[in-house]
């Protein structure tokens, strides 16, 4: 059944009548249903605007595509910018396919502040493929998409792990050429790498070069410079942005504050009037009060140790605080 302008689903700017449905909040995976839809709606006489509104529609302006997968010479990942986003999708059916979707199974859903991030461990691409033979390839992995928490729902990032693919081909047709082996031959080798055809793995290589050079892109865009003007801007600003020495915080001014100072003397002798007063109220004798490290050279200060000699004519003892709060001598 085809959306019509009636329709509380339909959307431009794909149909004649050039306008977008009221913003409406929707799960994410139906957001992934709505592309497949738009990519089904897709005519050999679709050109780059339609792309750049199928982007425009379904991910973010400043949105980021990843594709990680192993080739035979090793792994692989690719990432691309917003402005290469349209393209990419315009090359899977360039290399032969006529049918793209997706299906997500047993996905976990997790929302935050500002986005809706979809985790997807059985994600599978499916892309139907008319040439160079007819054949139906199922590339599975994991996918990650990041949504923006907003009425448009738009993709943020996009991250798919290609694990591994298959290629299945009718038993009809096998049947059709069971006489000659040429042909079977052939329907017996790999159209796909990894599931992506050959045009989508130049493109992604191609995008090496190409994800570089957007700012030189943009700026001859915006101020219409020379190819040469615009990499002298923009190597001079990389260069001043080096150079420039970072920008040191500022430092809140801290107040001073006066230290009070405390008296040694008059704490030594507070303390010392506590221990006479525990003791039993007994005077004791200057000579009390003065220590052996004073007295006798080389001894060193010895804690607690007077003139006054304890019991059995012990000269060191110590204090101690009872569990009632009073002072009691240690010998």
């Amino acid at each position: 059944m085809s959306s019509t302008p009636h329709d509380p689903f339909y959307s431009s700017p794909f149909g004649p009548f050039y306008r977008r449905h009221t913003p409406y909040m929707v799960q994410p995976e139906y957001r992934i249903y709505e592309m497949n839809k738009r990519l089904q709606s897709r005519t050999e006489d679709s050109d780059n605007l339609w792309w750049d509104a199928f982007a425009t529609e379904f991910f973010e302006d400043d949105a980021t595509l990843t594709l990680s997968f192993c080739l035979e010479d090793g792994p692989k990942r690719y990432t691309i910018g917003r402005t290469l986003i349209p393209r990419y999708f315009s090359t899977v059916f360039e290399g032969g396919v006529t049918d793209l979707y997706y299906i997500l199974k047993h996905s976990k859903e997790s929302y935050h502040n500002s986005s809706i991030t979809v985790d997807c461990d059985q994600c599978a691409m499916v892309t139907q493929h008319g040439k160079p033979m007819f054949t139906k390839v199922c590339t599975e992995g994991r996918l990650i998409l990041e949504f923006t928490f907003d009425d448009l729902m738009r993709i943020k990032t996009w991250h798919f792990t290609i694990r591994q693919y298959r290629e299945l081909v009718p038993r009809s047709i096998l049947a059709m050429h069971a006489q000659d082996p040429q042909v079977l031959d052939q329907l017996s080798k790999n159209i796909t790498r990894m599931g992506l055809t050959n045009f989508t793995l130049n493109y992604l290589r191609l995008c090496v070069i190409l994800e570089p050079m957007q700012e030189l892109m943009s700026r001859h865009k915006t101020y219409n410079l020379s190819p040469r003007d615009c990499l002298k801007t923009c190597l001079f600003q990389k260069w001043q942005r080096m150079v420039a020495p970072p920008a040191e915080p500022t430092r809140q001014p801290t107040t001073k504050r006066r230290k009070r100072k405390n008296s040694t003397s008059s704490t030594s002798n507070s303390s010392a009037g506590n221990t006479t007063n525990s003791t039993g109220g007994k005077k004791k004798t200057p000579a009390a009060n003065l220590s052996l490290s004073s007295q006798v050279p080389g001894l060193g200060a010895i804690p607690n140790c007077s003139l006054n000699p304890g019991r059995d004519g012990d000269l060191c003892h110590s204090t101690a605080v009872t569990p009632s709060g009073q002072f009691k001598e240690k010998h």
